[in-house]
């Protein structure tokens, strides 16, 4: 089954009345949690900018806290699941300085958690490619954010020494 581009659906469903559209992001809620997840953080998180990160830093943190942190193996497994969360969430908004922080927060969390204790070659492999993913991140903001955000990097490098 070939399905149409993005442009030729975009073009249908400008013909649909709201009713219609109501309709049809509902059945597409209802599919997944994902799409779920995604419908309610741009429908409520309009007025409130914070309020997506906010609600992600929370899930972060509480998978941080519930994490099986006894020996490295478990360790490792947690903070592969918990970059998966993170991962997901990110592609939920384009804003970059959210991504940003929403990374930093997870680095932070590796290293206050005492993941990094562990010196397990993956989790620091897992640290050092977020610490890239902020770097390519900071590289494309405008020169003042990137000036805002390079000690948070420093500290964060910091971390691995």
């Amino acid at each position: 089954m070939k399905l149409p581009s993005l442009s030729a659906i975009k073009k249908e469903v400008s013909f649909l009345s709201k009713e219609e559209l109501i309709a049809l992001l509902m059945e597409t809620a209802k599919f997944t949690t994902d799409n779920k997840q995604f419908l309610f953080f741009k429908v409520f998180g309009r007025e409130n900018p914070g309020f997506f990160q906010e609600m992600v830093e929370a899930e972060l943190q509480a998978a941080f806290e519930n994490a099986n942190m006894d020996r490295a193996h478990f360790a490792k497994k947690s903070a592969q699941s918990i970059r998966r969360k993170l991962n997901k969430y990110l592609k939920f908004t384009k804003d970059k300085t959210v991504q940003l922080e929403l990374i930093a927060f997870f680095c932070k969390g590796l290293a206050q958690h005492g993941y990094l204790d562990y010196a397990h070659p993956v989790i620091e492999n897992l640290y050092q490619m977020q610490l890239n993913k902020i770097q390519k991140i900071k590289n494309n903001l405008h020169e003042d954010l990137q000036y805002d955000y390079q000690g948070i990097i420093e500290g964060l490098e910091e971390v691995l020494k």
